[in-house]
């Protein structure tokens, strides 16, 4: 690219640099991770002036006019190409036409995503991007979540940029979850809720008792203060009797999603129980005779969740808030075994399952022809 591209020479067919960049997408040899795909942009009527190759996950966004993507983008003197986590800038450039407001809104949803990434990974990742003046090259620079820069006269070798590409991945997955988790929380804020009475101070309360009166004229009784539904427990004790009597209503299909799993899971050397482990959905002990008697090792709790609508965000986090919990009142303040922590979904939970296995927690989730999970549930013999 650095050799051949022209910003000069237009987009037409003949043109080297495009050739170059058209072809990108049918290549076999660039030795992309699984799930990934790449291609090639140049420009369309007027040849782009930072040329770049993207580099999508399936499973997350193919669009580069939005959402999130890694891009290989070169500076418009063709001496460096930055290998970037980047945020879409065309369609929200559609909608916000000044410059200035649409690179500050850019760097700040950018300074948003990067704190979500793991800190040692976000230091090492930390590049700037300068690629050169211009409205794309410039908003690129602004929309660069993380980044790393290569200067094309002594690129490294070819096993370093393979490293660097699987990085760049894992950093794609785990701001893709947080981005969708920030969606969820903007779309939960726009509910429609009922605000709460004010809470009267001290001071407007004082002398205003119910049916009293100020210069002559009656007051109403004062507002009651309405206090937020839910339990706010004294000491632990408390809350393991409050959490073991909750009562929850379970669908015929979270139901069956736990009987299906038992039924898997069981000639999997594992013993599935849910009888008197209220309110825990489900627990595995290794039933294969050489291992340790239960009693002498953690046990496997597994929290079930049917992904409703699609929001397999709303399932996950409401996993991982019952585990957390689960296993800090039911284990851990027993004195017991802390449990190897699953959750179970009732379809694949995509970019989330990464996120998960961050978290200490395994996924498993229901497919077709079976079950499909995370790493640590492939390493226990779980899935298929």
């Amino acid at each position: 690219m650095a050799d051949k591209y022209d910003s000069k020479a237009g987009t037409r067919i003949h043109v080297p640099g495009q050739q170059v960049l058209r072809n990108v997408a049918k290549r076999a040899d660039l030795g992309l991770p699984e799930g990934l795909i790449a291609a090639g942009y140049g420009g369309q009527t007027t040849a782009a002036a930072s040329p770049w190759i993207g580099v999508f996950d399936k499973a997350i966004n193919t669009n580069p006019k939005r959402d999130l993507y890694l891009a290989y983008i070169f500076s418009t003197d063709l001496t460096s190409v930055t290998l970037t986590l980047q945020q879409g800038v065309t369609e929200l450039g559609d909608k916000i036409k000044n410059k200035q407001p649409l690179l500050a809104h850019l760097r700040r949803h950018a300074a948003r995503l990067s704190a979500a990434l793991p800190p040692s990974l976000a230091e090492e990742w930390n590049h700037n991007p300068a690629l050169g003046s211009g409205k794309r090259p410039e908003a690129y620079a602004a929309a660069s979540v993380a980044a790393r820069r290569y200067e094309i006269a002594a690129m490294p070798s070819e096993e370093e940029l393979q490293h660097d590409l699987r990085v760049a991945t894992s950093l794609l997955q785990r701001a893709a979850a947080a981005e969708s988790a920030w969606r969820a929380a903007q779309d939960d804020d726009d509910l429609d809720v009922p605000a709460l009475p004010q809470q009267r101070t001290s001071s407007e309360e004082g002398g205003k008792a119910s049916g009293s009166t100020t210069m002559g004229t009656p007051t109403a009784p004062p507002t009651p203060v309405v206090r937020p539904a839910g339990f706010k427990p004294r000491n632990s004790s408390d809350y393991i009797a409050h959490i073991t009597a909750h009562q929850q209503v379970k669908s015929r299909k979270h139901e069956e999603l736990i009987e299906d799993f038992a039924a898997h899971i069981s000639k999997r050397d594992y013993t599935p129980n849910n009888q008197h482990v209220h309110p825990k959905d489900l627990t595995l002990q290794q039933s294969d005779a050489e291992q340790a008697p239960a009693s002498d090792g953690p046990e496997w709790l597994v929290e079930v969740k049917v992904v409703r609508r699609g929001r397999a965000d709303a399932a996950v986090r409401e996993a991982i808030g019952q585990l957390r919990e689960y296993s800090y009142f039911l284990y851990r303040e027993k004195k017991l075994p802390a449990p190897h922590l699953i959750a179970l979904f009732s379809e694949d939970i995509g970019v989330f399952a990464p996120y998960l296995e961050d978290q200490g927690i395994a996924a498993i989730w229901q497919t077709a022809d079976g079950w499909a999970g995370t790493p640590t549930a492939a390493a226990w013999g779980m899935v298929d």
